[in-house]
Formats: C-alpha cells, structure tokens, sequence
C-alpha cells in the first residue's frame, strides 16, 4: 500500500513539476531553467496513475505535459511492452495523445503535427513504407527551417527527429565533416590557382560523404544530383542566357569600335589612372539595381577606360567587385532588398521597414565603398594586388598566363567607324530593359506597385528580358549605322558565348558545389551554434553573427543562402521583435557577414561575374581581392563589438569610419618603402612582357 501511493504521489509530482515547468519556461531563457529530462520509468508511472486525456477541456499547459511523457513512452514502446504490467491501457492512451496531437496540427500544418507526434526515428522498427514516409517528412521540415525556427514551440525536439531521420542515410548530415567539400575547394584553388579541378575536388568529396562513400552513390550524387539538378535549375539557366547574351552585346560593341571609340572620348575627358577609378567606382555606385547586372555592365563600359590608363585587370575586377554586392545591400530599390525583405515573416515586421533601418549598422559595405576612394585617392596598394598594379604601370595590365587568351577577344575593337554612341546606346538600352524586366517579372504590369514588383521580381528571368532587348536593339542599330554588316552581327553570336565559357563552367562547379553542401546540411550546422550558442552572449550576437555569416557565405559561396538562414534565427532570438536597437544591428551584421564572405569566396556568383566583367583571371582576382576585404572584415568585426554595447549609430558609424581610415593609414606607413622597378616573378601572376 505505501510502494502504490508513493507512485502516486510521484506521477502527481512529475505532473505539477510539468505544469509549472512549462509555465515558466517562457519566462526564461534555456540557460537559466534547463528542461528536465524524462525517464522512461517516469513515463510509465505517469500513465498508471493519470486522468484521462481531454483535449477539449484541459489547459494547454497540461496538455503539453500529457505529450511530453506520451512521446518518452512511445520512443520506449518495445521497452515497455516487455516491461509495463499496463502496457495495453497505457499505449492506448498513449496513441489517443499523440493522434490528438496530429490532428491538433492537421489543419494548419499536416507536416508540424507529423514531426510532433512521431517517434524519434529508429530505422530498426519500422517497415519500408514508414521509414519513406518518415524521411519526406523530416526532409520537408528541414527545408522549412527558417520558417519554423521561430514559430514551432517544439523545434528543437522536431530538428532533432528530422536530423536523425536525414543521418540514417548520411551520417554526416549536420555535422562538421559538412563544411569539408567547400574547404577543400578553397583552399586548393588558393594554393594550386586551378579553379576548376580544385572545385571539382570539393564536388567529389561532398558526393562521397553524402554517399557514404559508396561508389554508385558518389557517381549517382555527382552527375544527377549534382551537376544535373544544379545547371537545370531554371535560375541558373536564366542567368547562363543572360551571360550568353550579355557577352555577344559586349563582342557587337567590341566589333562596332564602340568600345575603342568609348576610350578615346575617356581619355580626353577623364585625366589620369585615379581619375579612371573614380569613374568606375561611381559607375557601380550608380548601378544598383542588381548585382549581377552591376559586374558585367561596368565591365564592359569601363574595360577601355582603366587599360587607357593602365589599371591592371585585377585592380578593376576588386572595384566592380566592390561596388556590386555592396552597393546592393544598402540600396532599398534593389533585388537585394528584395530578397531581405522576403525573408521576414510581415506577420512579424515589414521587411522593407527592417532593410531600411539596418543600412546604418551595415558596417561592411559601408566602409568598403569608402575603402575604394581612399586607396584611389591616395593611389595606394598592398598586398598581391600591388605587384599586380606595378606590373600594369610597366605594360601587363593582365598579370595571367592567360592574357593571350584575353587579348584575343578583344582584338576585334579597331573599327575606325564607331562612336561613343555604339557603346553607349546598347548599355542605356541594356539597363533600361533589364529594369523592365525585373518589374515585369514581378507583376508591376499586372497591377503590383513599383516597390512590391521588386519584392517579387524574379532576377534570371527579369535580366534576360533584358539581355534580350538589349541585343535586339543592337543588332537592328548597328545594322542602320552600317558599321557592322549582318554576317558579322550573327558571328558576335558565339564569339559573346565563347567569351562567357569560362565563367559559365565556374559558375557550373559553385552551383554544384553549394549543391553538395546543402546536401550535407552545412547551413543548418552553422545555423543550430548560432541559435543554441552564439544567443547567449546579447551584446556581443552582433559580432558573432557577423563572423558566422562569413564563415556561412565564404564556404557555400551564396549570401543570399546565409542570411536567407540567419535572418529568421536572429528574429527568434529576439521574439520576432526590432524595438530594442541590438536586434537590429544583429540582423545589420548578419546581412554584412554574408556580404563579405561572398566577396572573399571564390565560389561566389558575384566574384566570378566580376572576373568575367573585367575579364581577369579569377584567381588572380580572388588573391588580390582577399586582402582589401579582410582588412574591412576586421574593422567591421571590431566596429560591431563596439554597436553592440554603444547601441547608438550616430556613436558607432563614426567610429567604424575613424577605425578604417586609420587601420589603412597604419598599413600604408608600413608598406610606404622604396619601390623597386624591378617586376616581381611569380607564376602564375608572373608578368608577361609585351612584345
């Protein structure tokens, strides 16, 4: 009698211990009440001595507990069958909450009550057809991370099931080994400066991982789910046309003499090498529209300035570079913005509202842009990128062994007959159509507003409308000036297709490489130590969340991925909420971390449209690039730490600024030596002596 009602009072105890737990919870953070963990022998108690479950008439409180020791005893259900006296009446019970429980969720979302109710997964005691179902199911949730993390008072129990169900075919799925393929990548291309093999490499081991190294697997993972799956993507293919296009435009001009014509007017209007720069600079600055577009267009248009005045390939692969994704991220009428603001819940906050108020904290692409004058300015350069200038002042503005290749591209600018106006007019057409299209693409003629037309614009499909206008407009207007016979208008067709192919098969191979980690579960690795991790230091979160966006952006080669992932994590630290001025410096420098880790990445879109805008090598762009940004990556590292305890604008900014220009003062102090004239040999950034 006394062992039944110390039962009893324990199964009353576990309740009221529940009740008031999961009250309180809300109260306080993780840190402060750990959740208490149920024992299966608990769970059994529980069931022997509790009132029946009434959904209808209890509080949710109670029910929450009810579940709780329901899921601990079904994850023991063959345990219990061997060991519970009542294990009929209590798995009864036990089947009428988790049901319940599902059918709660079955009419917003089938696929919550699915993971809430389910067991934790065990491969070893389910049919085939469950262990199916189980997977879609985890493998739906997991892609809904960024809309669940948030809103799902069960996610960590549900991230949980969902990872192991992944794990059981992928045993890295999540884990560390998950960042491997990317790091591989990068550093052999940094060491090797052989892109293509070294992401190659990165694909094959993130295909033996997913794999589990088996052989079919990795071939099967390789060709079908990755280069397949990713170049058949219809944004990737939108964006492979609008290459293709974008090329054969620039070979009309190239072929019109518009582009020599272009240089001609340059040099007697813009002065000198820092002059050239400038004129870039502002070019980007103007172009702001989309990121893509800003790379190639300014390529194209700047190209005959910066050789005018020997500004190595390099040099102006760093400023276009510079100009696009940073200009983008803290210009409200861009695809940027646009894609921000689509990943804020409006139920929480309006997404334009919160791009708009994070633009002052966006240290990083603000003390880029003022990098870029600064070292214009004052004609100053270190690291790679000033051997590379030395070498353009003595004849190679390439520094490439491939400079041949180039050149050959290019050789076909001499018609005496172009004016400014045959570059000119195709690029205001190109511009003007590619923003058209963006507008179109988004329903701006289908009765959208402007700003809602850019929320929605679809960017490949928008720039090849574009593209296309473009390159019909050229050709109809350089067969009315008769510079250019129709013949020679069709040849530019594939000489702007062969002129792409290089960045086309980068691209390619970053596609599939984003693919693989993806694959892997990188994202939601990194994702899970910011949430779990990073949270618990608030005043620090802005900075943190800064190097782990790098780190994200860096080693995927996406920044719309990263803050597409950290965005909706930093909300949720901060309950949805911007009124408190740390929140939205946090989401400032998420947004800023994944800007410039794709501007360091060499498997980021962005860096290889720049290489192909300049026409450079990209690894040689990469390697001259790396420096300049890491120099404005610390800066912002230490100016975030600074806003997170500050947490006023007007304080920080200035600041950041001050720490800039110093930082570069102190640099230039120290690399201000005695230049010798002598080149440096270096292969394969090696000058090549003209001939």
């Amino acid at each position: 009698m006394t062992k039944m009602r110390s039962k009893k009072i324990l199964a009353l105890s576990a309740l009221l211990l529940m009740m008031l737990t999961s009250m309180v919870m809300p109260l306080a953070s993780a840190e402060e009440i750990p959740e208490p963990k149920i024992a299966n022998s608990d769970a059994i108690v529980f069931f022997d001595y509790c009132l029946d479950y009434d959904a209808d008439n209890m509080p949710d409180e109670q029910k929450d507990v009810y579940r709780k020791y329901a899921e601990i005893y079904n994850e023991n259900l063959e345990i219990n069958k061997a060991n519970d006296p009542n294990f009929e009446a209590n798995s009864t019970k036990v089947a009428e909450i988790l049901e319940n429980v599902k059918n709660t969720y079955s009419g917003d979302d089938e696929l919550l009550g699915y993971m809430t109710s389910a067991p934790k997964f065990d491969a070893s005691k389910m049919s085939d057809e469950e262990k199916e179902e189980y997977k879609e199911n985890a493998n739906a949730y997991i892609e809904s991370y960024s809309d669940y993390v948030g809103s799902d008072e069960n996610f960590e129990s549900n991230l949980s099931k969902a990872v192991a169900a992944k794990r059981d075919d992928t045993p890295s799925y999540a884990g560390t080994l998950s960042l491997l393929p990317p790091i591989i990548a990068i550093i052999l291309a940094l060491i090797t400066k052989e892109v293509y093999s070294s992401l190659f490499v990165g694909i094959v081991t993130g295909a033996l991982l997913y794999s589990h190294f088996s052989f079919t697997g990795t071939i099967d993972h390789v060709v079908q789910g990755g280069f397949i799956s990713s170049i058949a993507d219809p944004y990737n293919i939108g964006i492979i046309i609008f290459l293709v296009l974008l090329g054969a435009i620039v070979s009309l001009m190239n072929k019109s003499g518009g582009s020599a014509a272009f240089g001609r007017w340059a040099a007697t209007h813009i002065k000198s090498k820092v002059g050239a720069q400038f004129a870039t600079i502002v070019l980007g600055l103007l172009i702001f529209v989309d990121d893509y577009f800003n790379c190639l267009t300014v390529g194209s248009v700047m190209r005959p300035v910066s050789d005018k005045f020997k500004v190595s390939r390099s040099k102006l692969a760093y400023l276009i570079d510079a100009t696009a994704a940073p200009i983008c991220i803290i210009a409200p009428i861009s695809s940027w913005a646009a894609a921000v603001a689509g990943f804020v819940s409006e139920d929480q906050i309006g997404g334009l509202e919160l791009f708009i108020r994070a633009i002052p904290y966006n240290f990083y692409a603000l003390l880029t842009i003022g990098m870029m004058f600064f070292i214009a300015g004052t004609k100053f350069d270190y690291g790679p990128m000033k051997r590379h200038e030395l070498n353009a002042m003595n004849g190679d503005i390439f520094s490439s062994e491939d400079k041949e290749v180039i050149r050959q591209l290019e050789e076909t600018s001499n018609n005496k007959k172009g004016s400014v106006w045959d570059l000119v007019l195709p690029v205001v057409v190109l511009i003007v159509g590619c923003i058209f299209g963006l507008i179109y693409s988004g329903g701006f003629f289908d009765g959208e507003t402007f700003i809602d037309a850019f929320s929605n614009a679809d960017a490949s499909v928008g720039l090849v409308y574009g593209s296309f206008a473009g390159l019909i407009f050229s050709v109809i207007y350089f067969l009315c000036r008769r510079v250019l016979n129709f013949k020679e208008c069709m040849g530019s067709l594939p000489e702007g297709f062969k002129a792409m192919v290089p960045a086309i098969m980068i691209l390619c191979c970053a596609w599939t490489l984003k693919t693989m980690t993806d694959s892997l579960g990188a994202k939601i690795f990194i994702a899970e130590f910011v949430r779990t991790s990073a949270s618990a230091y608030i005043s620090l979160l802005p900075a943190i969340v800064f190097l782990i966006a790098v780190g994200l952006s860096f080693s995927t080669g996406t920044s719309w991925g990263t803050f597409g992932i950290l965005i909706p994590i930093v909300l949720a630290i901060f309950g949805g909420s911007i009124s408190d001025e740390i929140s939205i410096i946090a989401i400032s420098a998420c947004m800023a971390g994944a800007v410039c880790g794709d501007h360091c990445s060499p498997i980021s879109d962005t860096t290889i449209m720049a290489s192909a805008g300049a026409q450079c090598n990209h690894i040689n762009h990469v390697s001259t690039q790396l420096p300049y940004a890491l120099t404005v990556a610390g800066v912002s590292f230490v100016a975030y730490i600074i806003a997170g305890y500050v947490k006023n604008v007007w304080i920080s900014l200035p600041i950041a600024f001050v720490l800039m220009f110093t930082t570069l003062i102190v640099i230039k102090m120290m690399t201000n030596k005695a230049e010798t004239p002598e080149l440096v040999a270096d292969e394969p950034d090696a000058p090549q002596t003209e001939e």
